[in-house]
């Protein structure tokens, strides 16, 4: 009877932890490679600016990754007048809802939002931009592995090309797009990289910091010891 009740009470555990597993790809780091967090913030305007706002995030924040003033007016400035503006949208929420059924979320936040879900929120975009894929019986025909029937179409499908899913649950391209696999990877590396950037523009900064300030501490206990052994000499 005692092993009867003890299997049940752990039954919805071992349930849960015999649940399919989620597979997310490693992103690649592009914290201080300065020439593809800019392709990423380029890759950003063109593809996603359009509905997803970055309303946390100021167009003049664009010099932490190396781009002057003149550069991101001429290039990147579609959505505001002036470099000190938000990243916004024109598109209302409310008309957003009525096209697409539910307003895109804001991405200013997006990669440590998903890391709060998935453990890696780079590893999880980085993935989910990569397993789009043909789904006729989707409204706007498209699918997603790791987002089963997201709302969202698959903007980047003529870098990528048109991916399906086969028998086997493996995901095939049938229709090669503008850019070979490999590109195409290495530029949602790039993106995933400036939508982790935007999400702690300073983290880079911090992470220095951080070694600078383990540094003085470990300087600061050698003379803390040896004061103290000066002061308590007399006694031990």
């Amino acid at each position: 009877m005692k092993k009867f009740l003890t299997a049940i009470l752990f039954a919805p555990v071992l349930a849960f932890a015999a649940g399919p597993t989620l597979h997310l790809d490693s992103a690649p780091d592009r914290s201080s490679d300065m020439a593809a967090l800019q392709n990423g913030a380029k890759v950003f305007v063109n593809y996603c600016l359009n509905c997803h706002s970055a309303s946390y995030m100021r167009y003049n924040r664009l010099r932490d990754i190396g781009l002057t003033d003149a550069q991101i007016k001429d290039n990147l400035l579609f959505t505001a007048e002036k470099v000190g503006e938000p990243m916004k949208i024109a598109m209302q929420r409310a008309e957003a809802k009525a096209w697409f059924g539910a307003a895109p979320p804001d991405l200013t936040i997006i990669a440590r939002a998903r890391a709060s879900e998935h453990g890696s929120g780079a590893d999880w975009l980085y993935t989910y931009l990569r397993t789009f894929y043909r789904d006729e019986s989707r409204p706007t025909g498209w699918n997603n592995v790791v987002f089963e029937n997201v709302g969202m179409p698959h903007v980047l499908w003529e870098l990528q090309g048109e991916q399906v899913m086969g028998a086997d649950h493996k995901l095939t391209l049938a229709r090669p797009g503008k850019m070979k696999p490999q590109e195409y990877d290495a530029m949602v590396g790039d993106l995933v990289g400036f939508l982790k950037y935007m999400g702690e523009p300073v983290g880079e900064l911090r992470k220095k910091l951080g070694v600078v300030v383990l540094i003085f501490l470990a300087i600061l206990f050698v003379f803390a010891y040896a004061l103290k052994r000066e002061y308590w000499k007399d006694i031990h």
